[in-house]
């Protein structure tokens, strides 16, 4: 029995990476009077580090900016100082972001999350950003209704060892009462897949621009979106059972697929 779909938040409910993260972090440059530019090329790369947004600031300021320091606008040499003063900045400039409606939904999100709730499926929302970012989302993208049908919230500031590491995937399990093969994630990278197999789940995987060159090796379904009748899915492997957008019948193919091959 399917009992639970836990849910990546950025790149899988909504493009936040491209319309809300990548502007935000160039935004917050700016304000701090650096001129450093993270262009999408570069912020995919960037991706592909494990961890949130302070380690991704640390990972580019070791590899791509070693001379930080020497920036007169910088007035600190402690980088976990300027890191937090970024990020911080950053984090206001999403919600900015997010409040003015620039980060919709992705085709399809808020349609399954309401069939899984009104068919008495857990849902949880397990994602490597912080608890502000994704209460952001929450509060302004998916809305007052969709949102209180969610079980659990992880976050990735909670202490626990962030994707690709399984850890957020365990705990959220944990808090629902439910066991590895009966629940499914949706993701939309190389790094969420690992956490979510890891953690013994069966696994869909919806692309987007930023993620869909990426290995998906390991997942029982990918889509380019969970789609709708507005906005159909256009690639399904293997195809979906009303080829057209991604159903509950749908998962439960995938969670059972996946429990005959563990």
């Amino acid at each position: 029995m399917l009992r639970a779909i836990c849910f990546d938040l950025d790149g899988t409910l909504a493009d936040t990476e491209p319309l809300g993260h990548r502007p935000a972090y160039n935004r917050a440059f700016r304000d701090a009077g650096l001129s450093w530019q993270w262009t999408p090329k570069l912020y995919r790369d960037l991706l592909q580090h494990p961890g949130g947004g302070r380690e991704r600031l640390r990972h580019y300021l070791d590899n791509y900016q070693p001379d930080w320091a020497d920036s007169a606008a910088i007035e600190t040499t402690d980088p976990e100082e300027l890191i937090q003063d970024l990020h911080a900045r950053k984090a206001r400039h999403f919600r900015d972001l997010v409040r003015n409606g620039e980060i919709p939904l992705r085709p399809g999100v808020e349609r399954l999350i309401g069939e899984a709730s009104a068919a008495g499926i857990k849902l949880a929302i397990v994602s490597n950003a912080s608890r502000g970012t994704v209460a952001s989302v929450l509060g302004h993208s998916l809305g007052k209704t969709i949102g209180e049908s969610l079980d659990v919230v992880i976050c990735g500031d909670e202490g626990f060892r962030k994707k690709p590491e399984p850890d957020l995937y365990i705990e959220a399990l944990r808090r629902m009462e439910v066991e590895p093969v009966e629940a499914v994630a949706v993701e939309d990278s190389r790094l969420g897949l690992s956490a979510a197999l890891t953690a013994g789940l069966a696994t869909v995987v919806t692309l987007n621009a930023t993620t869909r060159d990426e290995d998906f090796s390991g997942a029982e379904l990918i889509v380019d979106s969970l789609g709708e009748p507005e906005a159909p899915t256009s690639m399904a492997r293997p195809p979906l059972q009303n080829d057209g957008w991604v159903t509950l019948a749908d998962l439960r193919a995938v969670q059972e697929r996946h429990a005959e091959s563990a």
